[in-house]
């Protein structure tokens, strides 16, 4: 599990919190940096969906691989707005928790939209999770889970 998210309560799409050890145990983390109001959120977005679908929802075994939206937005019903967008099973901060914040500043995001790729320990494989999909799309992960170090059957 990602040590920088531990203790936190991540939410569903629904609004419901998870526990998050169980959502990002042994998994290869995206942290999704972006708003509803940033073009180039907008623009990002649905390659990130699409490339999370190939990998985690339409494989077999699915891949170790989750991804945390944290909110840039200016007020949570653009957040919910644009979690509405996003696939079922991505998990968000809660727009009112402050870590957001924390995390924005811990991870050097000065504009959205920002993949970071992290290891469970919160280390950093890559902070151009955005640029590593549009260039090489599903082939960059699998040097996200080496550099991960996670336990996995996925053969990219």
């Amino acid at each position: 599990m990602v040590d920088v998210l531990d203790g936190r309560c991540l939410v569903t799409r629904g609004g419901a919190c998870v526990e998050t050890e169980a959502a990002l145990q042994n998994k290869v983390v995206a942290l999704y940096f972006a708003a509803a109001r940033c073009a180039p959120s907008r623009d990002f977005t649905p390659l990130l969906c699409n490339f999370y679908a190939e990998l985690v929802e339409l494989a077999q075994p699915p891949a170790p691989f989750a991804v945390v939206f944290v909110s840039v937005d200016s007020s949570a019903q653009e957040m919910q707005d644009f979690m509405r967008q996003l696939p079922g099973a991505w998990l968000a901060l809660p727009f009112q928790d402050p870590y957001r914040h924390e995390l924005r500043t811990r991870y050097h995001v000065t504009a959205t939209p920002r993949l970071v790729i992290l290891k469970p320990s919160g280390e950093v494989i890559t902070d151009k999770g955005r640029k590593q999909i549009r260039e090489r799309g599903r082939a960059c992960f699998q040097n996200w889970v080496e550099a991960a170090n996670v336990f996995q059957n996925f053969s990219g």
